[in-house]
């Protein structure tokens, strides 16, 4: 059903397509998560842009490319279980529920968490677990994961996250320095992991929670 966000939807997907985005199971989940409803209803007419936006709490709602090129990286099967490391907004985890069979996704900031797991309740994402959590520490419960991706950056893989990585499992996220990271895919073979190099890119660091963060919300 046609609503008033499909011009700007469409316009999000030709962009994915521009940039080379080809995985047509990718492109179905993009474009059947409603984009507006992650973002704050001020910047909702912005919501399908190809940009990054603020959410609240010095975070940010990561530009659809990104999203989508992290997720394909991930090459999801249908059974999939996946670990999302930095909910933010909820967005990507709806992304990734379109696209495996259980996600959960951890977030360090209560007040992001519980306005995540709500949004992602109302609009019927029921597969998405959200953790408030230390998101280095990945979430060991519901491991081993066939897929994590972390929104955030790091100088060093979380020796937790290649541990919860299920065998021939892919672990995604950008590696290095504050100022620039490279994305990168790690996959797991028994007790080894080969690495992949990919594009230049800039994210807020990963880092665990304080005290100020679990306070009250």
């Amino acid at each position: 059903m046609s609503d008033n966000w499909d011009v700007p939807r469409r316009r999000m997907l030709e962009t994915l397509r521009d940039h080379g985005m080809a995985n047509p199971r990718v492109l179905s989940a993009m474009a059947a998560v409603p984009r507006h409803c992650f973002v704050p209803e001020d910047l909702q007419q912005q919501a399908y842009a190809d940009r990054a936006l603020p959410i609240g709490e010095r975070q940010t709602i990561s530009q659809p490319l990104m999203v989508a090129r992290m997720v394909e990286l991930l090459e999801l099967t249908a059974n999939a279980r996946v670990l999302e490391v930095g909910t933010g907004s909820g967005y990507a985890a709806a992304v990734l529920a379109q696209l495996a069979a259980e996600v959960v996704s951890i977030e360090r900031i209560p007040s992001l968490a519980n306005r995540a797991r709500a949004t992602l309740a109302e609009l019927g994402y029921g597969r998405v677990q959200v953790v408030a959590g230390d998101g280095t520490q990945g979430y060991a419960p519901a491991a081993p994961y066939q897929g994590i991706i972390v929104a955030a950056a790091t100088a060093e893989v979380p020796p937790a996250l290649v541990e919860q990585l299920a065998d021939g499992g892919r672990l995604v996220l950008p590696l290095g320095p504050p100022n620039l990271q490279r994305l990168t895919r790690l996959i797991r073979h028994g007790d080894t992991c080969t690495r992949e190099v990919f594009d230049a890119v800039i994210f807020v660091p990963l880092i665990a929670p304080s005290d100020h963060d679990n306070g009250p919300t």
